[in-house]
């Protein structure tokens, strides 16, 4: 029986990551998305820009952090697939067409996969709103998700520390872009582990 439980919990210990980040029109119930970038921890990229969140929304703070640091903002097209390989995929699309790609990005893995994120309070909420509710995220997305501030903490980092410089990214110009900070998170998860 004990060999059982150990040999579960070493099953889920080794589970592919997955890092992500969104950015979301305000720290405010209700808020929407915007973006979402994800990276595997072998380097696929995933990357949307929605088209339809609500723009009287936007703060002066987002539109200049994180409006003008989104890939397409000058694109007019409601769908537009920019690019669709495993390595590297990007869409400007609606929030029902994310849904449809990023599942087939995620199941493409083929096996159990481990979210991370960072304040993930905020993160995870819009990543089960893609699917509506938290029970209908695709079944190869473990349902417990993981937090590098709980990391930091752990390893007696405070948790408020920059992330561009904790991971040694020598720019920051472009923080606040989902793909980005999935990135710097990614980095950030990289050297942590290590300590």
């Amino acid at each position: 029986m004990n060999f059982f439980i150990f040999f579960s919990y070493n099953k889920k210990k080794f589970m592919k990551k997955i890092f992500f980040d969104t950015e979301f029109t305000g720290l405010y119930k209700d808020n929407q998305l915007i973006s979402i970038g994800l990276i595997s921890e072998d380097g696929d990229t995933f990357y949307a820009e929605l088209t339809d969140y609500d723009k009287n929304k936007v703060s002066n703070w987002i539109y200049n952090n994180v409006i003008l640091n989104l890939k397409f903002q000058n694109l007019t097209e409601k769908n537009l697939l920019i690019n669709k390989s495993k390595k590297n995929y990007e869409i400007l699309c609606d929030k029902k067409t994310l849904k449809e790609h990023l599942t087939m990005w995620l199941q493409s893995f083929g096996e159990e996969l481990e979210i991370w994120s960072d304040c993930l309070a905020y993160d995870w909420v819009l990543f089960c709103d893609i699917y509506e509710e938290a029970f209908k995220i695709p079944k190869c997305v473990y349902y417990i998700p993981f937090d590098i501030c709980t990391l930091f903490k752990v390893k007696n980092i405070d948790p408020d520390i920059s992330r561009e410089e904790f991971a040694e990214i020598q720019s920051d110009s472009k923080k606040h872009n989902s793909l980005f900070d999935a990135i710097s998170i990614k980095k950030c998860y990289e050297k942590l582990s290590s300590l």
